[in-house]
């Protein structure tokens, strides 16, 4: 078939051409939506998943309901470096900066226009972007340099004017575990105040199983404050309907059998069905997807994955963080029991500290509980199996552990 014509579309962030199997978190979001129209206040939102299985498509399907209804919207995604801090802040007040420009081409209310001139000072102080919202700057507001401060007195004035006409401020954030700690608790602070006083201000996030943690320990209070959503992968139902309605609504179809090597190899990944679907498409000759093509697509599917999905990741590790991962390769999916790992590796647990938080730093792995690690990507430890041999790191040996 015409690979122009392919309706899969693998890639971060991409949403697929069927939603499927998120009706409930979408309905929630839709709840506090309505209920911030009808003046009421409610908790933010916080999406949790291993990597692929959606959640950033979700958050920006949320981003865009939140646009469809006027809110004040800024989405950001945090970084985990030395330069994360600054940029997180500057992202959020160019982003601020340019949201609120619609809000010029309105008749401005003395509140609204005094929210401007605190957006304005606190784009100021950070130093984003020189973009004028043609207000004067409120001196003294969001301009202290103290980040909690600031943001406290952001969301303040501009959650109060927003609610004057019934709409929210939401601050969308994507990798929320990768914030740092300051604005990590300065977010969660304001959040603290807006549910406390019935502003309209949520966070919105998105994060790898252990962002719940991350929070609470950042904020003690913070488990109170959001509904926690875990993502995981779709159900056989709705992997079936996300492979074959795309395929269907442009006249094509899947043998049984076909289907159901598909879905065996995308086990219900999001992203992985998006990969395998792209690559049965292009290898069909006919709009009849036969098994032979399917099982094509999974070995070609396959070693797209490894060549990009899972090896830049694997690449991100250096050689002593790799023997962890193949190391806890052994348990398959996991998790893994961290004294388990130093025993492979031939070191004692008291070492493998530093290598499990380099892992985490990076976003390769996460715990699960307490002395246990797992893969944030579903079949990494398969990528592993697969290239053992050739795979620079061995899971025996400690020769340059040190």
């Amino acid at each position: 078939m015409l690979p122009e014509q392919n309706p899969y579309s693998p890639g971060s962030g991409r949403r697929p051409p069927e939603l499927v199997g998120r009706t409930n978190e979408l309905e929630a979001f839709d709840t506090l939506r309505a209920r911030v129209t009808n003046g009421l206040g409610d908790r933010g939102v916080v999406l949790t998943g291993l990597r692929g299985v959606g959640k950033t498509v979700l958050l920006n399907e949320m981003h865009r309901m939140a646009d469809d209804f006027e809110w004040l919207t800024v989405r950001i995604e945090a970084r985990r470096d030395e330069a994360g801090a600054r940029t997180v802040r500057r992202a959020l007040a160019r982003e601020l900066v340019v949201s609120a420009r619609k809000l010029t081409r309105t008749r401005l209310s003395g509140r609204m226009r005094d929210a401007l001139g605190t957006i304005s000072s606190f784009n100021a102080k950070v130093g984003a972007t020189g973009i004028e919202l043609g207000v004067t700057v409120s001196e003294g507001r969001a301009d202290s340099g103290d980040v909690e401060v600031d943001l406290l007195e952001l969301v303040e004035d501009v959650a109060v004017a927003l609610g004057e006409r019934r709409r929210a401020f939401g601050v969308f954030v994507d990798e929320m575990q990768d914030l740092d700690p300051e604005t990590m608790g300065a977010l969660i602070a304001a959040q603290h105040a807006a549910n406390q006083r019935d502003w309209p201000f949520y966070i919105i996030a998105a994060g790898l199983p252990n962002l719940p943690r991350v929070l609470t320990e950042t904020r003690s209070y913070a488990e109170r404050l959001f509904n926690y959503r875990p993502i995981g992968k779709l159900t056989r139902d709705e992997a079936g309907q996300a492979i074959r309605e795309p395929a269907e609504k442009l006249g094509a179809e899947y043998a049984p059998d076909a289907l159901d090597a598909l879905l065996d190899a995308a086990g219900g990944y999001p992203y992985f069905i998006q990969e395998y679907g792209q690559a049965a498409w292009n290898l069909s000759p006919d709009r009849l997807i036969r098994y032979d093509d399917a099982a094509a697509a999974v070995q070609f599917g396959t070693e797209q994955l490894d060549a990009g999905f899972f090896r830049s990741r694997w690449e991100r590790a250096t050689r002593s963080e790799r023997r962890m991962l193949q190391a806890m390769a052994a348990d398959g999916e996991g998790p893994s029991s961290t004294g388990a790992v130093a025993a492979r590796m031939g070191i004692q647990p008291s070492s493998l500290g530093p290598y499990r938080a380099a892992l985490i730093n990076k976003g390769l792995v996460y715990s699960p509980e307490h002395g246990q690690i797992a893969f944030t990507v579903p079949g990494m430890a398969g990528y592993v199996d697969r290239h053992h041999d050739d795979l620079d790191g061995s899971p025996t040996g400690i020769d340059d552990l040190f």
